[in-house]
């Protein structure tokens, strides 16, 4: 059997700069080394072991010889978990944050809203109502 560990999602950009500024200026993410000009960052939230990470899609395309044409369409889901939604997206919209969705309940034990990053990637902001049962 292969023995596998995820170290991160990584999202390919093409504006560097305004999808680094995003994630650590507008949503708070603390970066793991300034890198605002790019090529690569890592970010991560003030608690939790997870992280997001930036390359620029023209160093990938030079590395791999070839990438596709722009995406369309949603392409990838960033899933941030918050203590209070209502607290956030009031926060997030003071910073200029337009909302594709405003928080409503998704089931019974979670609440989310909806936004974009400057690339159009989807963020969902999750509050959790209620842990799973375990089984």
């Amino acid at each position: 059997m292969i023995s596998m560990e995820l170290t991160q999602i990584r999202l390919l950009v093409s504006d560097f700069p305004a999808v680094y500024r995003f994630y650590r200026d507008v949503l708070g993410l603390k970066p793991q080394f300034e890198a605002e000009s790019g090529p690569y960052a890592k970010l991560s939230p003030a608690t939790g072991n997870a992280a997001i990470a930036l390359q620029d899609r023209g160093q990938m395309a030079d590395v791999l010889g070839r990438l596709g044409a722009e995406p369309t369409g949603y392409r990838a889901l960033v899933v941030l978990r918050v203590d209070d939604l209502d607290v956030t997206h009031a926060e997030l919209a003071s910073r200029g944050v337009e909302f594709t969705r405003a928080p409503g309940p998704m089931g019974d034990r979670i609440r989310v809203a909806y936004l974009e990053d400057p690339e159009g990637n989807l963020i969902e902001l999750q509050e959790w109502l209620a842990l799973r049962e375990p089984s």
